[in-house]
């Protein structure tokens, strides 16, 4: 019932810059958490940044400084913008969303399709 739909992965130069959307749509009361993910080829999975419902973030260290996650509730969007990428940025990203479906219903997590990111050298 809850669908995320990703958007503006591509392919960049070694210190250029990608802006990552991720939209939700269906069946939804409310957001909670929203997040970033990346895995890369025979990698697992990595939490890249995360924002809480109040506006708090957090990004894993190889990030900080140089990628921002921002969200916007009215619109049930996660964006996540990428500066000064390097090659070990690439990766499939995935977005993720806390969702309740009903006023009294818990939170769920969705996720979506994954967009390509590579950063060539």
């Amino acid at each position: 019932q809850v669908q995320l739909v990703e958007s503006g992965g591509g392919l960049v130069q070694a210190g250029g810059s990608l802006r990552l959307s991720c939209v939700a749509s269906g069946s939804i009361f409310s957001i909670g958490a929203m997040g970033w993910y990346r895995q890369a080829p025979g990698k697992q999975r990595e939490k890249v940044a995360s924002i809480t419902s109040g506006g708090s973030t957090n990004y894993v260290d190889s990030v900080k400084g140089r990628f921002t996650i921002s969200r916007d509730n009215a619109k049930n969007t996660v964006s996540l913008q990428m500066n000064s990428l390097k090659p070990e940025d690439t990766a499939v990203y995935f977005c993720n969303m806390g969702v309740a479906r009903g006023r009294w219903a818990a939170d769920e997590d969705y996720w979506g399709q994954g967009t390509q990111v590579v950063v060539s050298s």
